[in-house]
């Protein structure tokens, strides 16, 4: 893997339409800019790529972890997505997300049953990538369906790939659409 550059931040929120946000919600960005090896060729076998995924996986997560300044039992939340240059093609993000990545992303938030919610997309320099989010742990917490908007003014160029994970210590602000909420999540089978 090479990579050209990462950057992590992190977004807090004290204050939503008026209302003060005590403890604020916080999520960390961590977005890794690769080269593509398979840029302007079609190649069969992806395996390359898939092992990347492994890779980043781990190394963006606990950037993510490490930034909110948390302990990994503390992560509430997750999200990935890549975009890739114009002279790659969209398997090439499916290719990093889907097979290997989530198991060490995983690891980096500690436990992780719920699915890892995913979107990949071909852009160019400069162009938002949406990071859908969910909670970790049960899908069912709906103050956790959430996204987070990433961008990096010189990437992804043609021949690389814009991989970003995304965690969170919290939920949306001021969540009040019912359902299952953080501290009942049980976490057994990804969904409460």
């Amino acid at each position: 893997m090479k990579i050209r550059k990462i950057v992590t931040s992190v977004e807090s929120t004290f204050i939503e339409i008026g209302k003060s946000i005590d403890p604020p919600t916080r999520r960390a960005a961590s977005i890794a800019v690769i080269e593509n090896p398979f840029a302007g060729n079609y190649q069969e076998n992806l395996d390359e790529l898939m092992d990347i995924g492994a890779e980043l996986g781990g190394l963006l997560g606990q950037k993510c972890v490490e930034a909110l300044g948390i302990d990994p039992s503390q992560a509430q939340s997750y999200g990935k997505a890549a975009m890739v240059g114009e002279n790659g093609e969209l398997e090439h993000a499916a290719a990093i997300l889907h097979p290997k990545l989530g198991k060490p992303l995983r690891a980096a938030v500690e436990k992780g049953a719920a699915l890892v919610p995913s979107s990949k997309k071909m852009g160019s320099m400069g162009q938002p990538l949406d990071v859908p989010l969910g909670h970790k742990d049960a899908a069912y917490v709906r103050s956790h369906f959430d996204a987070m908007e990433v961008r990096i003014h010189d990437a992804p160029r043609a021949d690389k790939i814009m991989v970003a994970v995304v965690v969170t210590d919290s939920g949306r602000p001021l969540p009040r659409v019912g359902g299952l909420e953080h501290q009942d999540a049980e976490g057994k089978d990804g969904l409460r």
